[in-house]
């Protein structure tokens, strides 16, 4: 477990470098490998409660943890963590790759550098492949917009 040096206050929002993202999260100072760049904070909800935000179209920034610890940053935009966004998803950009992974630890979440990260860089982690398979059911479907 990387530790937890990095100061979040140097992470700033603004649009993210992938198309159809909306914004991202950045940096303004290097991150070393292995630091714990930010805690993804939210509100901690039951599994079953989530299903039932998800009826009601307001979900999208859920981390699960177990059926009754997930943390949905949905209702908390001032928790910078959920604009990390994931250079594996459907707007690739070349030369732009997942550089943290999110690691647990007692209950919470964090998003862990996977490799030193420049000043002024993108944050980015992957969502795993079960999220993007589910978002293109959903775009088949008609229940999700690009």
């Amino acid at each position: 477990m990387g530790s937890y040096i990095y100061n979040p206050m140097a992470l700033i929002v603004k649009t993210s470098q992938l198309p159809n993202s909306g914004k991202g999260l950045f940096t303004t100072k290097p991150i070393k490998k292995g630091e714990k760049v930010i805690e993804y904070k939210g509100e901690i909800i039951e599994w079953k409660e989530y299903k039932k935000r998800v009826e009601l179209n307001k979900d999208g920034y859920l981390f699960f943890i177990n059926n009754k610890n997930c943390i949905d940053a949905y209702n908390t935009p001032q928790h910078k963590a959920r604009f990390a966004n994931d250079a594996s998803g459907l707007g690739r950009v070349k030369g732009l790759n997942n550089n943290c992974v999110y690691e647990i630890e007692d209950n919470k979440c964090f998003i862990v550098a996977t490799k030193n990260i420049d000043a002024n860089e993108e944050i980015f982690v992957s969502y795993s492949k079960e999220y993007w398979d589910c978002i293109r059911y959903n775009i088949k479907i008609g229940r999700h917009k690009v």
